[in-house]
């Protein structure tokens, strides 16, 4: 991996982030652990066929943690120089002097940090100018107003590079970082006139440039997706099988993974409360966290404590195997962490039914009548009770095929029910940032409309 992208080197941030530590150890800190960053990014965003906007953004930062005993302070930078950091330690010390002690407080068990820290290959740098980005975003709209003059507006397209390197250390021994980077293009074009106007958007965000679709492709699906939507009705209020296409399939494995996450468990503020051990799914189910996927947008070799990451089956057969911990939530639960600090890792959800003909036509077959969902409004889950209840807009399922769009509808049920009453799986698999999952029939859900 080439550094020069980069004005300081991996070397260099490993040297600031000792120079921390030492600084942490003459204040009289017991413990103590440091972040240091530095990225630089672009961000262009063309409507129309003109220029929006254009960014540059070069950004650096130390964050560090300071431990007296098991009171802790935390203070951050943007400057780089000794006197600085010195002076963000002191501050650190000084807020852990004035806090109450917490029993849970302080760094990572040793036995639990990353020693040997794996390269992923999560860094490709993309060497692009600003002009270079505004013509992809160009070629994406543009693809998007081809497909149909009914494709009549648009709310842009928007190309963005970050390139970034980081390294982590404490006073326990570990050290560690690497560079990473995302890339992402989007469209968002609008179809229709007047009070009839429909818009929808598509993107690809990746690590490796290469591997990004092509803008046309990008655009193209764009449009589709808004001229499908075009004359949408109203349904009457009904209970019927619900299809979550894939992109939103993605969120339903989001929202178990705060229903598991320690915050939410040690406040007891979740609905799988005490599920460890429990068949939360039907028995075809498996969830499975890879952190080790080379140049995976969610693979780390450790988390944001310094622990080592593992790939372990979360759920087997419909039952849950473990939380998702860091060692301040574990300590809480009386448990281990699980290395996710940070959040979770390159997550996939699948079943052991989905077979070679169910693609995405094929789980339309499978729920024959039903509702296919492919937007979803509003923050609708109280994961207390799990009570679920979102705005949806999608399309009216009859023998297997889409007859027309529906909007103005509402989806509701119970999280806990619904995650019991998965039929099926497709092997339309889509991965959104660091979930992958195919589309997901539910067995039934209120749909209220008008």
């Amino acid at each position: 991996m080439n550094d020069s992208v980069f004005i300081h080197t991996q070397d260099q941030l490993q040297q600031l982030a000792r120079d921390v530590l030492g600084f942490a150890r003459e204040q009289g800190g017991s413990d103590a652990s440091v972040e240091i960053s530095e990225g630089s990014g672009l961000s262009v965003s063309v409507r129309r066929g003109k220029i929006e906007t254009i960014e540059q953004n070069k950004d650096k930062g130390m964050g560090v943690t300071v431990y007296i005993g098991q009171k802790r302070g935390n203070a951050s930078t943007s400057d780089f120089s000794p006197a600085a950091l010195r002076a963000t330690v002191e501050a650190a010390y000084n807020i852990a002097r004035f806090t109450a002690e917490d029993d849970c407080a302080g760094l990572a068990d040793e036995d639990m940090l990353e020693k040997n820290p794996r390269d992923l290959r999560l860094c490709y740098p993309w060497q692009i100018s600003a002009e270079e980005a505004v013509v992809i975003a160009q070629r994406a709209e543009a693809a998007a107003f081809e497909v149909d003059p009914r494709v009549t507006n648009s709310e842009g397209a928007s190309v963005y590079v970050q390139q970034s390197h980081f390294v982590s250390a404490n006073s326990r021994g570990f050290a560690g970082g690497y560079p990473f980077s995302r890339h992402t293009l989007s469209v968002a074009p609008i179809a229709g006139k007047g009070a009839k106007m429909q818009r929808d958007d598509w993107y690809t965000s990746v690590r490796d440039p290469k591997k990004m679709a092509r803008p046309e492709a990008v655009g193209r699906y764009a449009a589709e997706r808004a001229l499908a939507r075009l004359n949408a009705r109203k349904l009457d209020t009904r209970t019927c099988p619900v299809l979550f296409e894939a992109p939103l399939a993605a969120g339903l494995l989001g929202s178990f993974v705060q229903a598991t996450s320690g915050g939410a468990l040690y406040r007891k503020s979740t609905f799988l409360l005490d599920s460890l051990g429990q068949a939360i799914f039907p028995s075809h189910i498996q969830v499975v966290e890879d952190p080790h996927v080379i140049g995976g947008v969610g693979s780390a070799p450790f988390d944001e404590e310094g622990v080592r990451t593992v790939r372990r089956n979360v759920v087997e057969n419909g039952v849950l195997q473990g939380y998702f911990l860091s060692s301040y939530s574990a300590r809480k639960l009386g448990m281990k962490t699980t290395g996710n600090a940070g959040g979770s890792h390159n997550l996939s959800l699948t079943s052991s039914n989905t077979k070679k003909a169910d693609d995405f036509a094929g789980m339309l077959r499978k729920m024959g009548r039903g509702l296919l969902v492919t937007e979803l409004m509003g923050q609708g889950t109280n994961y207390v009770t799990g009570d679920y209840s979102r705005g949806a807009s999608g399309y009216w399922v009859e023998n297997g095929v889409i007859q027309y769009p529906v909007e103005e509808i509402t989806i509701a049920g119970n999280m806990k029910d619904m995650f019991q009453a998965i039929v099926a799986i497709g092997n339309d698999v889509l991965t959104r940032g660091n979930k992958s999952t195919g589309s997901i029939l539910i067995e039934k859900m209120v749909v209220a409309g008008s």
